[in-house]
């Protein structure tokens, strides 16, 4: 399992490379495509730790899907649709629900040690 994760973190990885520097490469749909279903869909499965693993595995690609239509909607609604601008927005939301996910384990983490 632990292979499978780092093989798709390597495809994600070159999608956002390949779609932050705009390559003419035929690979980059379909990895940016990766990266954009996968970044907000490991950032929200954290968050759903309680869950059984089908239930957290749909919630989660549900919410990327919800977090991508969001981007992509805001995006157009002030006119600054750009294919690196949904990338690097797409990434800071999916950092941002990792680390809220992260900080919030520490803390109850810490709750249940007092």
């Amino acid at each position: 399992m632990p292979l499978l994760a780092g093989a798709g973190t390597a495809v994600a990885a070159v999608g956002a490379l390949l779609a932050l520097l705009d390559s003419t490469s035929p690979l980059r749909g379909p990895c940016a495509f990766f990266f954009l279903l996968a970044a907000p869909a490991v950032a929200i499965a954290a968050a759903l730790r309680g869950l059984d693993p089908f239930g957290r595995t749909l919630c989660a690609l549900a919410g990327s899907v919800v977090v991508n239509m969001l981007v992509t909607q805001g995006m157009l609604a002030v006119h600054r649709w750009s294919v690196r601008g949904g990338v690097v927005a797409v990434t800071v939301l999916s950092v941002l629900l990792l680390l809220l996910a992260s900080l919030r384990e520490q803390i109850s983490g810490k709750r249940t040690q007092h």
